[in-house]
């Protein structure tokens, strides 16, 4: 099965989790997967079951409430977030079969480029040291997931310092580049997307953006 990968360059936080319901309420049982590769401004998102005394001092930062699970992350420049929009049914999948394979994809392409990473049953994520490199949200609806991952490049590790990241005090953040590693979004991406697709089974096939995008605001 085929899956389409979007590339956004940047889109605010709201537009896109809007489209990924309305992607998600319109879909049927002949709807092709996609993925959207893109970044986020600088935006603190608070899941479904999130307590707001996670997040310490969010600033000038906007705070969203959104409905994936999980607690407080952070995503902003410097960080590559992966949307997964996926028929679960089809897949044959149940939520915590889909949360692993995404987990796993992450840990490969990590160990792929020298990094000892692992992810814990206890906070849904990928860890290298001890330190997380990236976090994970899912909201599955009508057999359809969306939301999904953010992987840290080289984005500004102060943010995290204002918030209670997943809800764990004090959880030390890395990235790529704090790791030593070369962070060139372009690579990283491809790279990343390839392993996530070949875990679900996925064949990717480049797409143009969505219509949605096209239409938002300069």
């Amino acid at each position: 099965m085929d899956v389409l990968v979007r590339h956004l360059p940047r889109v605010d936080y709201q537009p896109c989790w809007e489209a990924m319901r309305a992607f998600t309420t319109e879909r049927d049982a002949d709807t092709t997967d996609e993925l959207w590769v893109l970044e986020h401004p600088p935006v603190y998102t608070l899941g479904q079951a999130g307590k707001p005394e996670h997040v310490l001092a969010p600033g000038d930062i906007p705070v969203v409430r959104t409905d994936r699970g999980g607690q407080v992350t952070y995503h902003g420049p410097g960080q590559t977030v992966v949307y997964l929009m996926l028929d679960v049914q089809r897949l044959a999948l149940g939520a915590r079969a889909v949360v692993s394979a995404i987990e796993d994809s992450v840990v490969d392409y990590l160990r792929d480029r020298g990094l000892d990473a692992a992810s814990r049953a206890d906070a849904p994520g990928v860890y290298v040291g001890g330190a997380k490199i990236a976090s994970l949200g899912l909201r599955i609806r009508r057999a359809g997931s969306y939301h999904g991952l953010a992987l840290n490049r080289d984005a500004d590790p102060a943010p995290w310092r204002r918030i209670n990241p997943c809800g764990h005090a004090g959880q030390p953040m890395t990235s790529l580049a704090g790791e030593g590693l070369d962070a060139d979004r372009e690579r990283v991406e491809q790279d990343l997307v390839t392993i996530l697709s070949r875990r679900l089974g996925l064949t990717p096939r480049t797409a143009p953006a969505p219509s949605w995008y096209n239409l938002l605001p300069d």
